[in-house]
This record gives C-alpha cells, structure tokens and sequence, in this order.
C-alpha cells in the first residue's frame, strides 16, 4: 500500500498542469526582478535638482554681529554665519524647508522655504515672526533684521524715595506719626464730658480686664447701670470722707 500512496503523489506533481503552474509563476518572478532593476538603474541615472539657499542676518543698527548657526529642518542642514553675516547652503534637494538662526543674543524670524522641482532657482519664501504670528512672503535671497534682545538677567534698581513710600511699614510709620501730631489739636476740640471718656477708654486700654467688662456690659445692656453704680460709689465715698474730715475737726 505504501508503494501505491508514493507512486501516486509522484505521478501528481508531475503532471503537466502543476508543471505549467510552477514554470508560470518562475516567469513572474523573473519579469518582477527585471522591471525592479530596470526602474531603479533608471532612477539613479536621473539626477535629483538642487538649488542653493542664500541669505543674510543683520541687526538693526548694522553693528557687526557675531558667528550665528543657521539650520534648515532641525539640522538636516546647517551653516554658520560670514564676517558680513552671509550664509548660504548648497546642493537642497526640493521640498519645502524650515531655516532657523539660533542665536543666543537676538531673535530672528523663522523662514519656511518651498522648492519646486520646476523652478529651483525661483524659492517662495514665508516669513513668521514668531511661532503663530501672521505670515508675509519675502523675497531671495533672505535678509532677516533681529526684531528683539535677549534679557537673560533683571537691572538692578537704584534709591528712589517712591520706592520707600510703596513700603507698607514706612506708611504704617507715617499714619501714626500724624496721628501723634494731630491727637492734640482734636483735643482741643473737645469739651470737658468727652476728654472724660477719651481718658476712661485709654485707661481701659491699658487694662485689659477693664476692656472686658465694658465689652461685657455693652453686649448684655449692664454697661451703663454699672458705670453709674461706680460713679455713685466714687462720690459717696468722696462724700463721707469730707464729713469725717469735718467731724474731727470740730
């Protein structure tokens, strides 16, 4: 049975339908592999355009400024700056490309740069400012002028009396100073019953418990009756003082 089942699957595969399929599929391959090396020995004898990308950094007082790095895309491509603040690059491939000049000291704007296939020596340039700011078209080569300075560190303010009077404390200090001045001219003012009760209240300021209990009798309405009891008691004794004094002198 063994014999069979081999000589069966050998007389299968070589029939001619399953030949044709194999030599069929052997074709294909041969004419994928040639098409392959034909486009791409045709595609490396074509040569790529390129263009050079030219430009220029100054400051706005045309002082002389020093080595900048300029790169196009994050550094695919980067150069750094002439005496005169010239750059250029060579041999950019078509695209559209982003130039950048970092330098440490001033901010220059960003610059995307779009290179046609067509028309290589024609770039269309956009400038921007800052990240998000309006765009304008400029021409090449670029010129880019440094809108602003870097400020790494704060000056150092100088004396100034404005500032001594922004102190809270020195206000603080000036309040009662004039309170101090203008505490007896208010005292003048004021009639015998008043100074009074400005002396009784800067006595019951200085002790604290007799603020309590002024504070105590306002709040439960025995403030007044208690001062009056206190006023009664103090002339009373007044009183019985000067008829003993009386007495022993009869």
């Amino acid at each position: 049975t063994s014999i069979k089942a081999s000589s069966h699957r050998t007389s299968s595969t070589d029939s001619p339908a399953a030949m044709a399929i194999q030599s069929t599929m052997q074709v294909f391959a041969a004419v994928a592999i040639a098409v392959n090396f034909f486009t791409s020995s045709l595609a490396s004898s074509v040569p790529v355009p390129t263009a050079s990308i030219k430009g220029r950094l100054r400051l706005p007082d045309d002082k002389p400024l020093n080595s900048t790095l300029i790169t196009l895309n994050d550094g695919q491509y980067s150069t750094y700056t002439q005496a005169h603040g010239d750059f250029v690059f060579h041999a950019v491939g078509p695209g559209v490309h982003v130039l950048e000049a970092h330098s440490p000291l001033h901010h220059f704007s960003q610059v995307k740069i779009q290179l046609l296939s067509e028309s290589m020596e024609a770039p269309k340039c956009i400038e921007y400012v800052y990240p998000g700011a309006p765009k304008q078209a400029i021409p090449h080569p670029l010129l880019l002028t440094a809108h602003a300075r870097y400020e790494y560190f704060e000056k150092r303010q100088g004396f100034s009396l404005f500032s001594i009077l922004r102190n809270p404390m020195m206000l603080m200090m000036m309040f009662s100073v004039g309170l101090m001045l203008l505490m007896p001219k208010m005292m003048e003012g004021l009639d015998d019953d008043q100074k009074e009760q400005m002396k009784r209240q800067m006595e019951m300021q200085q002790d604290p418990s007799k603020m309590l209990t002024q504070l105590w009798g306002d709040i439960s309405g025995t403030g007044e009756s208690d001062n009056t009891t206190l006023e009664h008691r103090k002339a009373s004794s007044k009183a019985g003082g000067k008829t003993a004094r009386r007495t022993k002198r009869d």
